[in-house]
């Protein structure tokens, strides 16, 4: 469960950093509200809010299955996890060529494949 925990804070960095970069760009383009139709300034603001979208049901999802699934499966599926928002991230900000793409891909087999482990365990489960 540490690699989770671990995962889970440095994705929590990444969205204030996305905040911080969000807020500079706001400053030196002069665009207090929206994204004043600027290109770049969509592109900050939506790397910020994908993230914002995507991790937190993500994590939760990863954490739930930790009750069942053994210590690999919630390793990898963190650290995926944390390696597809990164990628996603720099890929909206021009920074990691395709990583748009990848880290959208990730995110979304990551989302789906800790959702089907956790239907699966739910199955099983007993209703008292």
């Amino acid at each position: 469960m540490p690699v989770f925990f671990v995962c889970a804070g440095l994705l929590g960095l990444l969205a204030a950093a996305l905040t911080v970069h969000v807020g500079l760009m706001r400053g030196r383009k002069g665009i207090n509200l929206g994204d004043g139709d600027d290109a770049e300034m969509q592109a900050a603001v939506r790397a910020h809010g994908n993230l914002m979208e995507f991790a937190p049901i993500t994590l939760l999802m990863i954490y739930m299955a930790s009750d069942f699934y053994g210590f690999r499966t919630v390793a990898a599926l963190s650290v995926l996890l944390l390696a597809a928002r990164v990628l996603h991230a720099g890929g909206m900000l021009g920074l990691i060529p395709k990583g748009r793409l990848v880290g959208t891909v990730a995110s979304c087999i990551i989302l789906g494949v800790a959702s089907i482990l956790l239907a699966i365990a739910g199955v099983g489960l007993k209703q008292y």
